[in-house]
């Protein structure tokens, strides 16, 4: 008898990160129906960085409009705020930095690394317990692995480890690609809120691009049983 064939995996879902803000009383009126519209997962919160009382308080402004609305606020490094701005999480740059804060985020709260630059930091971060890495988002300098890289490494963790696996897309090939590359959430970013047409419209379009890119995928696995059939 035939082996069953395995279940295949889930769609990826958008993680959407902000602009750099100072002001986010605009932003926290428009999330919850971009948020419900497009099935953002997560929405990575990315502060300018003034004191602390500030930032929590900007982070408080914003928390309940993306978690009423079913998303995970998490912010962009600053793990101590956390807990004093009701932030589920944060992201984290380098295994140094998540080794660092992971105990004082887990297991109640979510944390994500990324600045991997190697298959070896991505190891390390997986075995200590990060709850996703991110793949392909720039460094310090704005450099960027190529396109190709970045699926590439999106693709050899998706088929060997079990935390999630997350790609930074800077444009809609990017999304459609690392989306068929097996990436379980797929991140965007400044390419959402610099499009003229407004975020609502580019947050469309980086839907179709992931649904594209997860129907390669899904062809992609079901070619050899379709093969084998005829």
């Amino acid at each position: 008898m035939a082996a069953k064939p395995a279940p295949p995996p889930p769609a990826p879902r958008l993680y959407l990160a902000t602009a750099m803000l100072d002001d986010v009383a605009a932003l926290a009126a428009t999330l919850p129906g971009l948020i419900a519209t497009h099935q953002v997962a997560a929405l990575l919160l990315r502060l300018k960085l003034t004191d602390q009382r500030g930032m929590i308080s900007r982070a408080k402004t914003l928390a309940p409009a993306v978690q009423n609305a079913g998303a995970a606020l998490l912010l962009d490094g600053h793990p101590e705020l956390v807990a004093r701005s009701g932030a589920d999480g944060a992201h984290l740059t380098g295994v140094e930095a998540m080794q660092e804060h992971l105990p004082e985020l887990q297991p109640d709260r979510i944390a994500g690394v990324g600045g991997l630059r190697t298959r070896h930091d991505s190891m390390l971060a997986g075995e200590a317990g990060a709850d996703y890495v991110l793949f392909g988002e720039p460094d310090a300098d704005g450099q960027r692995p190529a396109q190709d890289a970045i699926a590439e490494r999106l693709q050899w963790w998706a088929e060997l480890f079990e935390p999630p696996c997350v790609g930074y897309a800077a444009t809609l090939a990017e999304a459609q690609d690392f989306a068929a590359a097996g990436a379980d959430f797929v991140l965007v970013g400044d390419m959402i809120w610099d499009d003229p047409r407004g975020a609502d419209a580019a947050l469309g379009d980086a839907r179709a691009a992931i649904a594209q890119g997860y129907q390669s995928l899904l062809a992609s696995l079901a070619g050899p049983a379709k093969v084998g059939q005829q």
